[in-house]
């Protein structure tokens, strides 16, 4: 699986580039998101603008990543959710856990905001 990961100021922007969050490939996402966790990175920014279609594993991933950052007192964001995956979080209510944008750059406006307060 392949991964776009940036370094963007305050936050580390990954981007997962295949339209499958399965249990084939989550693994692979937690672990990218646990080695740039363990880099120092606390707040952490997850495009799935690529995904399609997601699973239970690849809704793991995501919580390991809300995990990481929340016990290294950061923010994590995901953004990009196509129809199907956005159903997925909201049947799973994590739309009321997780901090969810349309874009990476809303995801930088609102972690900007969150730095000046």
């Amino acid at each position: 699986m392949t991964f776009d990961i940036q370094k963007c100021g305050s936050y580390t922007l990954v981007k997962v580039n295949a339209d499958r969050l399965d249990t084939n490939n989550a693994p692979d996402l937690k672990s990218e998101l646990v080695l740039v966790n363990n880099e120092g990175e606390k707040n952490i920014v997850l495009d799935l603008s690529n995904v399609t279609y997601c699973d239970s594993s690849g809704l793991r991933a995501v919580l390991v990543a809300n995990r990481l950052c929340e016990d290294a007192i950061g923010t994590f964001i995901l953004c990009g959710l196509q129809p199907d995956v956005e159903n997925l979080v909201k049947i799973s209510m994590l739309h009321t856990v997780l901090l969810i944008t349309d874009t990476a750059e809303e995801a930088e406006r609102l972690l900007e905001k969150k730095d000046n307060l």
